[in-house]
């Protein structure tokens, strides 16, 4: 299960690699705004907010990836710490996108699913 756990916390952090990538590079690219469901007006108007949120999302990725090379090379305390934060406010984010826009669940769905099997899999494991 531990092993689960780590692989789909990388899953996760890649995922939000993946959206620090459309936020904060491409904002206004074609691919972006398909993704977002966006106008290039609209995305203009929010290029400023993308551009912070997509780092957000970074650091959530390097905390949850910092966490999985960590528990891998021995340090299991910190490791786990490190993806538990990560994944769990990949998670959490998720959640408050779904409260607050509904009509935005699939993206939420998709940016959330594997932080909270990573989350389980990975409490299953170290439990045992």
């Amino acid at each position: 299960m531990i092993i689960a756990g780590l692989v789909l916390a990388a899953l996760a952090a890649l995922v939000h690699v993946y959206i620090f990538f459309l936020e904060s590079i491409a904002w206004t690219s074609p691919r972006a705004l398909a993704t977002f469901g966006l106008t290039r007006e609209a995305a203009e108007a929010q290029k400023e907010l993308a551009f912070n949120q997509g780092f957000y999302n970074l650091f959530l990725a390097i905390a949850a990836a910092l966490g999985v090379a960590l528990f891998a090379v021995g340090s299991t305390a910190v490791g786990a710490t490190l993806v538990f934060a990560g994944a769990g406010s990949m998670a959490a984010a998720s959640l408050v996108l779904i409260v607050s826009s509904p009509d935005k669940s699939a993206a939420a769905l998709k940016q959330g699913v594997a932080p909270v099997l990573s989350i389980i899999a990975l409490a299953v494991g170290l439990a045992l």
